[in-house]
């Protein structure tokens, strides 16, 4: 049985889908940057006979509120943990996806984390520091040098200026194209999330952690997967082949076929194992 709910969060309205047997283990389920709880739906649908699935439009997307002023992954990991406080759960899963994975890894490396959350599933993770090509560093310093002569004017000139030259074509082809999609505070809220690599979580994070991750997967490559696996204690890492960033949607019986099997094991055997 599915339905639709609303989580009051500081004067946030959070909207979530629950779907599956109510008397099973929770599982939170998390969407990436740009998207919402309806891509990860079906596969909440898939895992519903063995969880009691809540899957979260994160603020800012979805039919969830923006919140008020730019937020930090702090920010959506305080909410989330906040939620499971709440609904008193003795403990829950996570599966996250891009986005979600900077929450899962902030939340789970948190001070008594293993007390709320059990096993943690991650696919196409985001938070590792990428590998630069020529072309960024060319598009960053150009944009440093577009904006030099602006930051001499008075700051109520300068803004204006800055906001004019954000609009402008040449300023938009050097962004990512989510910025350019973005404004106000979700605009500041994308920059603040995107520019913290959260390496330093991995070793504080004791949870029994799957990494499924697609072998073509371009926006989190496999080598930040990798990563994650050496850093993390009780990891492990499963690469699905003719696979991308949505795993979950490139291969969904296969996808789900994993998922169910890590869900179901015995919480007492190590991934490794």
């Amino acid at each position: 049985m599915e339905s639709t709910k609303i989580y009051h969060y500081n004067n946030l309205s959070v909207s979530y889908n629950r779907v599956g047997i109510q008397n099973k283990q929770p599982l939170i389920i998390l969407h990436g940057w740009g998207s919402s709880k309806q891509v990860m739906m079906p596969l909440a649908k898939q895992l519903s006979d063995i969880r009691d699935c809540y899957v979260f439009d994160l603020p800012g997307f979805g039919n969830s509120s923006v919140p008020n002023q730019p937020w930090e992954v702090d920010d959506y990991t305080d909410l989330i943990q906040k939620f499971i406080t709440d609904q008193e759960f003795d403990s829950v899963d996570l599966l996250v996806h891009s986005f979600g994975g900077r929450i899962a890894l902030k939340l789970c490396a948190r001070p008594n984390a293993k007390q709320q959350i059990d096993k943690v599933l991650i696919t196409g993770g985001a938070g590792m520091k990428p590998k630069r090509s020529w072309k960024y560093y060319f598009k960053k310093y150009t944009a440093k040098l577009l904006k030099a002569p602006f930051m001499v004017l008075p700051s109520s000139l300068r803004e204006k200026a800055l906001r004019w030259l954000r609009e402008t074509s040449l300023w938009k082809t050097l962004g990512s194209s989510d910025y350019s999609k973005l404004s106000g505070v979700m605009r500041e809220t994308f920059v603040k999330t995107v520019t913290e690599y959260l390496e330093s979580c991995l070793p504080k994070i004791p949870h029994e952690v799957l990494l499924l991750w697609g072998e073509n997967d371009e926006a989190a490559p496999l080598y930040q997967a990798k990563r994650m696996e050496k850093g993390i204690e009780h990891a492990a890492l499963v690469v699905m082949d003719h696979a991308g960033h949505y795993a979950f949607l490139d291969r969904p019986s296969h996808f789900a076929s994993v998922a169910k099997a890590f869900f179901e094991e015995s919480s007492n055997k190590s991934p490794a194992e």
